[in-house]
């Protein structure tokens, strides 16, 4: 097939890649058939997972509204995925032009079809980086470029720390970021979880396992904990589609995707 203009010669069309895989499950079009395919053999055994991600998407999206409302001009999202069509960035910029974005993924896929995408953009960065590599994500020319570490920042971290074990602590992973933001700035969390995971859930989290990694499950309270240091914001930590849901939204209660937003203490 015609290689299109987002999608790098370096990047192999004709093998799945998960990134493009995600980016067909919220919805997007920087997807090719066999991530497709792929995507539907994965998300056959649990029927809410590709509402449970666009759940997720959208809160992620609201997030960034209600933070641009309040001031945030800044946003740092970690594990981002393909920034595509209604990312960060869009939602962001479209709120006030003078904000700036930093993505960070460790898939390569990813990257490269975000600085495709992202190439006429000077507001908007992506690099290659690990969630576990605090220090050098903080410290990337592409940060320092677009992030004033003295003014407040949102870091987004939306559906990442379910890939962390609780052996790797991910409070103190938390913190290696949040210990370097300005007072005033905000925590965007997103996770999988309920205080009943549901009972297709270890079916799909075993077929997840098979394309991406290990799902961990997450109580609203061991949610709330990843907050510490930090005030949340009303509605507190929630499922996904009940935070600040849009007016006339009939949001889902029963998906499995926490939520919950919170400003740094002290500002």
């Amino acid at each position: 097939m015609a290689r299109p203009h987002w999608a790098p010669p370096e990047v192999d069309i004709d093998a799945p890649s998960i990134a493009r895989v995600y980016d067909y499950w919220i919805g997007g079009t920087h997807n090719f058939p066999v991530d497709r395919e792929l995507a539907e053999r994965v998300s056959a055994g649990n029927p809410d997972l590709v509402r449970t991600l666009r759940a997720n998407r959208a809160f992620l999206r609201r997030s960034v509204r209600e933070l641009s409302a309040l001031g945030v001009r800044q946003f740092l999202d970690i594990g981002s995925g393909i920034p595509a069509e209604g990312n960060v960035h869009d939602v962001a910029l479209a709120a006030h032009p003078d904000s700036t974005v930093v993505y960070v993924d460790i898939d390569p896929v990813a990257v490269a079809h975000g600085r495709a995408i992202l190439a006429e953009e000077p507001r908007a960065a992506v690099f290659q980086g690990d969630l576990y590599e605090a220090e050098r994500i903080l410290t990337a020319p592409e940060t320092l470029e677009l992030i004033d570490f003295d003014r407040p920042v949102a870091l987004l971290l939306a559906a990442v720390l379910h890939f962390v074990p609780d052996g790797d602590d991910p409070l103190k992973l938390i913190r290696q970021y949040t210990d370097r933001l300005a007072p005033g700035s905000y925590l965007v969390l997103s996770h999988a979880g309920a205080d009943q995971v549901p009972r297709t859930a270890p079916q799909a989290a075993e077929n997840y396992r098979s394309a991406v990694s290990q799902v961990i499950w997450r109580s609203t309270e061991e949610l709330a904990a990843l907050f510490a240091g930090h005030q949340l914001l009303e509605p507190g930590v929630v499922r996904a589609p009940l935070w600040r849901p849009e007016p006339g939204e009939l949001p889902d209660p029963e998906l499995p995707m926490l939520a919950g937003v919170a400003v740094k203490a002290g500002g």
